[in-house]
C-alpha cells in the first residue's frame, strides 16, 4: 500500500486494510457470515496428487465424519509432514524456527482455528498466550497447522466450512 493509498486525516489507519479477495462486482457484503462454533480436527494426512502438468499438496484434516482438504504449498506439506513424523531436520525449517521464536519470547501456542472462507481460500488464526493473555495472529491455514502439529496444540475448524466441504 502507498501512502497516497491512506484516508486524508489524521495520517492513521484505524485497523489495516482488509486480506479478504473481493472487488467492486463482489462486495464485502456478500460475505456469506458467521460459520458457527469451532469443530476440533485432526490432521488425518498430507497427500500429494499427480497430473501430467502439475501436482498438488494437501492436508487432509477430519472430525472423524466429515473431512476437510486444503491445498498448501510443498514445504509446509514437508514441513507438516515431518512434524507428524516426529523427524527433525539437521537445521531448522521456517516453522520449527517460529516456534523456537515463540517459546524463547515466552508464548505457547494454545491452539488455531481455520474459521473462515473466501472462494477457495481458507483463512486462520494463530491463539497465542503469554501469562494468561492471549493473543490472535493471521496466518495461513498450513502455517498454523505446521505450528500446532509442533506445539501440539488442538486445531479447530469453523463447524460451517466443515460442512460445506462435505457437500462438495
Amino acid at each position: 500500500m502507498m501512502p497516497e493509498d491512506f484516508p486524508e486525516g489524521s495520517g492513521e489507519y484505524e485497523s489495516p486494510p482488509s486480506f479478504f479477495p473481493y472487488d467492486e462486482s463482489s462486495p464485502i457484503e456478500d460475505h456469506p457470515g458467521d460459520y458457527g462454533p469451532p469443530v476440533e480436527v485432526q490432521v488425518e494426512a498430507v497427500y500429494m496428487t499427480q497430473t501430467p502438468n502439475q501436482s498438488q499438496q494437501f492436508v487432509l484434516l477430519t472430525d472423524g465424519e466429515r473431512k476437510l482438504p486444503i491445498v498448501i504449498g510443498p514445504f509446509e506439506a514437508t514441513s507438516i509432514t515431518l512434524a507428524l513424523d516426529g523427524q527433525y531436520p539437521d537445521r531448522p525449517m521456517t516453522h520449527d524456527l517460529m516456534r523456537t521464536l515463540i517459546e524463547r519470547m515466552g508464548y505457547t501456542v494454545d491452539r488455531i482455528v481455520i474459521d473462515d472462507l473466501w472462494g477457495t481460500t481458507y483463512y486462520a488464526k494463530i491463539y497465542v498466550v503469554k501469562d494468561e493473555e492471549e493473543s490472535e495472529i493471521d496466518s495461513r491455514p498450513s502455517d498454523a497447522i505446521a505450528l500446532a502439529v509442533r506445539f501440539e496444540a488442538p486445531i479447530y475448524v469453523a463447524d460451517g466450512i466443515l460442512d460445506q466441504a462435505s457437500h462438495t
